[in-house]
């Protein structure tokens, strides 16, 4: 069992909840605020389920964490196990079926996209809270936690979505 794992991971979503910030883009037009949307139980639940899978080995279009997973089969797998939500297909396909959102108005659980392949929607991650996600990056080999606002990221970030109202 993974209980102290587990309530590590959700002391430090609840953290993370918390003392969420605004994502780093604004897609808002002039004269127009973002309202904050609740807080959504379910996202809160894919959150802290994407906690637990920090450091999973990293396998191109692996779909579970014993073969190991790529973001979109990180994904999946989480939201599925999560949620029972089942989500498929791409990290392209993924945005195409999720709902746009601005960026300020990311929530935990909610999708951030980013063009790291010379093609939009390559990559995907679950955003956590205080501008930071969860994504199963290639070139680490492994599950980890990184910051919209890093250079690299910010750079390349495409788009924020959701499957929660």
């Amino acid at each position: 069992m993974r209980f102290p794992a587990l309530s590590s991971a959700l002391l430090i979503v609840l953290l993370l909840a918390a003392c969420g910030s605004p994502a780093p883009r604004s897609g808002t037009s002039a004269g127009t605020i973002a309202q904050p949307l609740a807080i959504s139980e379910k996202g809160n639940e894919v959150a802290l389920y994407a906690l637990g899978l920090i450091d999973t080995g990293y396998r191109f279009g692996g779909k579970n964490p014993e073969a190991g997973l790529d973001c979109s089969g990180m994904v999946s797998y989480i939201y599925g196990q999560a949620i029972s939500l089942k989500v498929k297909g791409s990290a392209a396909d993924i945005a195409r079926t999720s709902r746009p959102i601005e960026p300020e108005l990311l929530r935990p659980g909610d999708l951030v996209f980013f063009n790291t392949r010379s093609r939009p929607f390559s990559h995907v991650g679950i955003y956590l809270g205080d501008s930071r996600f969860v994504h199963a990056p290639a070139t680490s080999g492994r599950v980890r936690i990184d910051r919209l606002n890093d250079r690299y990221y910010a750079q390349r970030f495409e788009a924020a979505r959701t499957f929660f109202d």
